[in-house]
Protein backbone atom coordinates (compact mmCIF):
# COMPACT_ATOMS: atom_id res chain seq x y z
CA UNK A 1 0.00 0.00 0.00
CA UNK A 2 1.04 3.39 -1.08
CA UNK A 3 1.61 5.82 1.94
CA UNK A 4 -0.14 8.87 1.74
CA UNK A 5 1.55 12.37 1.07
CA UNK A 6 1.52 15.19 3.99
CA UNK A 7 -0.20 17.20 1.76
CA UNK A 8 -2.89 14.63 0.83
CA UNK A 9 -3.16 14.23 5.04
CA UNK A 10 -3.48 17.94 5.99
CA UNK A 11 -5.75 18.15 2.69
CA UNK A 12 -7.82 15.33 3.88
CA UNK A 13 -8.36 17.15 7.38
CA UNK A 14 -10.70 20.03 5.55
CA UNK A 15 -12.66 17.63 3.36
CA UNK A 16 -13.39 15.82 6.22
CA UNK A 17 -16.88 16.21 7.00
CA UNK A 18 -17.10 15.38 11.02
CA UNK A 19 -17.36 18.92 12.80
CA UNK A 20 -14.35 18.01 15.48
CA UNK A 21 -10.78 17.13 14.92
CA UNK A 22 -8.95 16.52 17.53
CA UNK A 23 -4.85 16.69 18.01
CA UNK A 24 -4.96 12.60 18.82
CA UNK A 25 -6.81 12.43 15.51
CA UNK A 26 -3.97 14.29 13.42
CA UNK A 27 -1.23 12.46 15.27
CA UNK A 28 -2.64 8.82 14.36
CA UNK A 29 -2.98 9.60 10.58
CA UNK A 30 0.72 10.82 10.46
CA UNK A 31 1.47 7.70 12.25
CA UNK A 32 5.27 6.70 11.95
CA UNK A 33 6.21 10.98 11.03
CA UNK A 34 4.20 12.17 13.50
CA UNK A 35 6.97 14.62 15.03
CA UNK A 36 8.18 16.13 12.00
CA UNK A 37 4.68 16.10 10.62
CA UNK A 38 3.51 17.69 13.76
CA UNK A 39 5.96 20.48 13.65
CA UNK A 40 5.05 20.67 9.99
CA UNK A 41 1.97 21.71 10.20
CA UNK A 42 1.82 23.81 13.74
CA UNK A 43 4.55 25.70 12.35
CA UNK A 44 3.08 26.63 8.84
CA UNK A 45 -0.28 27.60 10.92
CA UNK A 46 1.66 29.71 13.08
CA UNK A 47 2.41 31.90 10.04
CA UNK A 48 -0.69 32.31 8.76
CA UNK A 49 -2.90 35.40 9.87
CA UNK A 50 -4.82 33.93 12.86
CA UNK A 51 -6.84 36.00 15.73
CA UNK A 52 -5.00 37.43 18.50
CA UNK A 53 -4.33 34.68 20.75
CA UNK A 54 -4.38 31.61 18.78
CA UNK A 55 -0.47 31.43 18.23
CA UNK A 56 -0.26 30.84 21.81
CA UNK A 57 -2.79 27.75 21.51
CA UNK A 58 -1.47 26.74 18.27
CA UNK A 59 2.37 26.32 19.41
CA UNK A 60 1.65 24.18 22.34
CA UNK A 61 2.08 21.17 20.44
CA UNK A 62 5.48 22.49 19.60
CA UNK A 63 6.29 23.40 22.77
CA UNK A 64 5.56 19.58 23.77
CA UNK A 65 7.00 17.57 21.19
CA UNK A 66 10.33 19.56 20.15
CA UNK A 67 10.97 18.68 23.46
CA UNK A 68 11.17 15.07 23.01
CA UNK A 69 13.16 14.77 19.86
CA UNK A 70 15.85 16.91 21.88
CA UNK A 71 15.96 14.01 24.17
CA UNK A 72 15.61 11.47 21.38
CA UNK A 73 12.00 10.20 22.13
CA UNK A 74 10.95 7.55 19.22
CA UNK A 75 7.53 7.75 19.57
CA UNK A 76 5.76 11.29 20.65
CA UNK A 77 3.73 12.09 23.86
CA UNK A 78 1.39 14.33 24.49
CA UNK A 79 -0.96 15.08 27.88
CA UNK A 80 -4.31 13.46 27.12
CA UNK A 81 -6.12 17.21 27.56
CA UNK A 82 -4.07 18.10 24.55
CA UNK A 83 -4.82 14.80 22.72
CA UNK A 84 -8.47 14.45 22.94
CA UNK A 85 -8.53 19.01 22.92
CA UNK A 86 -11.23 19.65 20.23
CA UNK A 87 -10.96 21.69 17.40
CA UNK A 88 -13.86 23.08 15.01
CA UNK A 89 -13.04 22.00 11.92
CA UNK A 90 -15.08 24.46 10.21
CA UNK A 91 -12.39 26.98 11.66
CA UNK A 92 -9.44 25.03 10.32
CA UNK A 93 -10.81 23.86 6.63
CA UNK A 94 -9.17 27.32 4.63
CA UNK A 95 -6.23 26.89 6.57
CA UNK A 96 -5.78 23.48 5.67
CA UNK A 97 -6.60 24.20 1.87
CA UNK A 98 -4.40 26.50 2.12
CA UNK A 99 -1.21 24.60 3.98
CA UNK A 100 -1.91 21.93 1.57
CA UNK A 101 -0.51 23.09 -2.03
CA UNK A 102 2.05 24.83 -0.09
CA UNK A 103 3.43 21.77 1.65
CA UNK A 104 3.30 19.64 -1.76
CA UNK A 105 5.34 22.23 -3.07
CA UNK A 106 7.47 22.04 -0.50
CA UNK A 107 8.02 18.57 -0.93
CA UNK A 108 8.77 19.08 -4.57
CA UNK A 109 11.85 20.66 -3.98
CA UNK A 110 13.07 18.81 -1.35
CA UNK A 111 15.16 15.61 -1.07
CA UNK A 112 17.85 13.56 1.17
CA UNK A 113 21.02 15.79 1.29
CA UNK A 114 23.81 16.27 3.18
CA UNK A 115 22.21 12.68 5.49
CA UNK A 116 25.29 13.46 7.91
CA UNK A 117 23.53 16.30 9.68
CA UNK A 118 20.97 13.97 10.75
CA UNK A 119 22.62 11.93 13.11
CA UNK A 120 21.69 11.70 16.74
CA UNK A 121 22.92 14.70 17.28
CA UNK A 122 21.62 16.56 14.52
CA UNK A 123 18.13 15.61 15.06
CA UNK A 124 18.64 16.73 18.79
CA UNK A 125 19.80 20.00 17.63
CA UNK A 126 16.79 20.79 15.48
CA UNK A 127 14.69 19.65 18.79
CA UNK A 128 16.51 22.07 20.99
CA UNK A 129 15.96 24.46 18.03
CA UNK A 130 12.63 24.15 17.85
CA UNK A 131 11.62 24.21 21.53
CA UNK A 132 12.88 27.80 21.56
CA UNK A 133 11.15 28.85 19.15
CA UNK A 134 8.17 27.45 20.44
CA UNK A 135 8.53 29.45 23.91
CA UNK A 136 8.84 32.62 21.52
CA UNK A 137 5.36 31.46 19.69
CA UNK A 138 3.63 30.82 23.26
CA UNK A 139 4.02 34.44 24.25
CA UNK A 140 1.01 37.22 22.62
CA UNK A 141 3.69 39.35 20.21
CA UNK A 142 2.15 40.73 17.45
CA UNK A 143 3.30 39.51 14.55
CA UNK A 144 6.10 37.75 16.57
CA UNK A 145 5.13 34.34 15.48
CA UNK A 146 5.41 34.32 11.73
CA UNK A 147 9.48 34.15 11.82
CA UNK A 148 9.61 31.85 14.07
CA UNK A 149 6.64 29.49 13.15
CA UNK A 150 8.35 29.78 9.38
CA UNK A 151 11.69 28.06 10.60
CA UNK A 152 9.99 25.57 13.02
CA UNK A 153 8.37 24.91 9.35
CA UNK A 154 11.28 24.70 7.51
CA UNK A 155 13.08 22.12 10.36
CA UNK A 156 9.94 19.95 10.23
CA UNK A 157 10.49 19.64 6.66
CA UNK A 158 13.89 19.07 6.86
CA UNK A 159 13.98 16.68 9.15
CA UNK A 160 10.91 14.35 7.60
CA UNK A 161 12.74 14.61 3.92
CA UNK A 162 16.51 14.46 5.46
CA UNK A 163 17.25 17.45 3.51
CA UNK A 164 20.79 19.18 5.04
CA UNK A 165 20.26 21.72 2.84
CA UNK A 166 17.12 22.80 4.25
CA UNK A 167 18.04 22.18 7.70
CA UNK A 168 21.15 24.45 7.30
CA UNK A 169 18.58 27.32 5.54
CA UNK A 170 16.51 26.52 8.94
CA UNK A 171 19.53 27.12 11.19
CA UNK A 172 20.23 30.31 8.81
CA UNK A 173 16.14 31.40 9.55
CA UNK A 174 16.60 30.67 13.14
CA UNK A 175 19.40 33.51 13.53
CA UNK A 176 17.40 35.74 11.43
CA UNK A 177 14.32 34.92 14.05
CA UNK A 178 16.56 36.18 16.65
CA UNK A 179 17.48 38.97 15.28
CA UNK A 180 14.01 40.24 14.27
CA UNK A 181 12.89 39.28 17.91
CA UNK A 182 16.16 41.67 19.38
CA UNK A 183 15.32 44.28 17.26
CA UNK A 184 11.72 44.26 17.97
CA UNK A 185 12.53 43.54 21.68
CA UNK A 186 14.65 47.38 21.68
CA UNK A 187 12.19 49.40 19.06
CA UNK A 188 9.30 47.82 22.45
CA UNK A 189 11.87 49.00 25.00
CA UNK A 190 12.49 52.70 23.25
CA UNK A 191 8.75 53.60 22.49
CA UNK A 192 8.12 52.84 26.63
CA UNK A 193 10.95 54.98 27.44
CA UNK A 194 9.40 57.99 24.77
CA UNK A 195 6.23 57.66 26.43
CA UNK A 196 6.74 57.06 30.24
CA UNK A 197 8.74 60.28 29.30
CA UNK A 198 5.53 61.73 27.86
CA UNK A 199 3.42 61.08 30.32
CA UNK A 200 6.05 62.40 32.72
CA UNK A 201 6.52 65.79 31.33
CA UNK A 202 2.74 66.08 31.28
CA UNK A 203 2.51 65.10 35.19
Amino acid sequence: MTERSLADIIEGFGEDSRPILTVGEMLEAFESRAFGAMLLVFGLLNTLPLPPGSSTILSLPILFLAPQIALGAETPWLPRRLIEKPLKRDDLRGLFRRLAPIVRGMQLVTRPRLRLLFAPLGERAIGVICTLLALVLVLPIPLGNLAPGATVAVLALALLQRDGVLALLGYLMTLASGALLLVGAQVVIVAARKLLSVFSGLL
